[in-house]
């Protein structure tokens, strides 16, 4: 069961809010070359469509920062410029009307430059995320190899994460800026989540969740669904990036599901399906991935779902059984039949060549009758 949500500052990134009591907000950042304006706009819009609620994009030199203010124009969601090393370049972004900046305290230079940053991104009425990484944490804080166990080695990176994060949202306070939300990640999963505690505890700064480097689909698709949703289900986080290795589009996907999961978004549908074992005589994959398939091509024709569950299993055991929780369903009933249906009462049996058919039938009842 999710814990009392903790409670935040809030800050607006373009129309988006973040912390207090709005709604855990999905984030992700572009892999394109920002320099490339088109084909970083055109991205923009596919995780857009997605379910994208902010982007980040990558600001390596001035070219890049040229591009902002085209590409600001002509995203449907706030723009965030992630800067490193060139402090100049948040300057020039926010110059470019970019609607958040993200900067890491480990490598934006002096005092005098973050000043400058924080000034500029004042007088814009802009928000900065301390992003403290791991990888890049400054010197103060570099964590030294050693010969004690894993776990000690983890609460010490922890508390350099926590500790460097909170030494840099205390020199923006000291330049009267206060629009800060902050992230702490690293590579791992227990560092992870150790650091936002820590953090969560003795600061009410808005966090952005997310585990770094977290690989591949299936690999991110674990880690983040530990350490994102762990921490989720103690009541902290306000917004969230999950980090892939390929298309971000995929990132959007399991940010989804993991807040499906955890109870901060509601599933429309949910759909759930058994593991299959060796009483199932029908094609239970072939159907699930037909099920899936309608579902897609509904909500991309711009249609909502009525919040429902809808249930495919193997057996009668798995069936109206054990789902009758679900709205509609339907389930394997001997070799080669299927039954189907609503709230745990029975339909009607059909043969697997005529099953599916009848069953898309159940999922347009579900259809809400009002596009989006």
């Amino acid at each position: 069961m999710t814990k009392k949500r903790r409670i935040s500052r809030t800050v607006k990134v373009g129309n988006v809010c973040i912390g207090g009591k709005h709604p855990v907000s999905i984030q992700s950042m572009t892999n394109t070359d920002t320099r490339d304006v088109n084909s970083t706009i055109l991205q923009i819009s596919e995780l857009e469509k997605a379910g994208c609620e902010i982007v980040r994009i990558a600001i390596p030199d001035q070219n890049a920062a040229n591009s902002i203010k085209q590409i600001v124009q002509n995203s449907c969601i706030p723009v965030i410029a992630d800067i490193h090393f060139d402090h100049n370049l948040a300057i020039a972004a926010i110059a470019a009307g970019i609607n958040g900046i993200r900067i890491n305290p480990g490598n934006i230079g002096s005092k005098d430059n973050v000043k400058a940053v924080a000034e500029a991104a004042g007088e814009a009425g802009i928000p900065i995320r301390i992003g403290a990484n791991s990888g890049s944490l400054s010197h103060n804080f570099q964590i030294r190899k050693n010969n004690n166990p894993l776990i000690a080695k983890e609460n010490k990176l922890a508390d350099a994460l926590a500790n460097s994060a909170l030494e840099q949202c205390d020199l923006l306070e000291n330049y009267a800026f206060k629009d800060i939300k902050v992230s702490l990640k690293a590579s791992d999963v227990l560092t992870t989540v150790a650091a936002y505690r820590k953090f969560a505890k003795i600061t009410n700064y808005p966090l952005h969740l997310g585990v770094t480097e977290a690989g591949t689909p299936f690999h991110s698709t674990v880690k983040s669904s530990i350490g994102i949703g762990s921490l989720l289900l103690d009541g902290i986080g306000d917004t969230i990036r999950v980090s892939v290795t390929g298309d971000p589009v995929e990132e959007i996907k399991i940010a989804k599901a993991i807040l499906e999961s955890t109870g901060h978004l509601l599933p429309c549908p949910e759909i759930i399906s058994c593991p299959t074992c060796g009483r199932t005589e029908v094609d239970l994959l072939g159907i699930v991935a037909k099920v899936e398939k309608e579902i897609k091509s509904i909500k991309q024709r711009g249609l909502k779902f009525k919040p429902s569950k809808i249930a495919v299993m193997g057996c009668a055991v798995n069936g109206p059984g054990e789902a009758k929780d679900a709205d509609i369903g339907i389930a394997g009933a001997g070799k080669g039949h299927f039954i189907i249906f609503r709230n745990s009462k029975t339909v009607g049996a059909f043969k697997e060549t005529e099953a599916f058919n009848r069953f898309r039938i159940e999922i347009k009842r579900l259809i809400k009758t009002k596009q989006i």
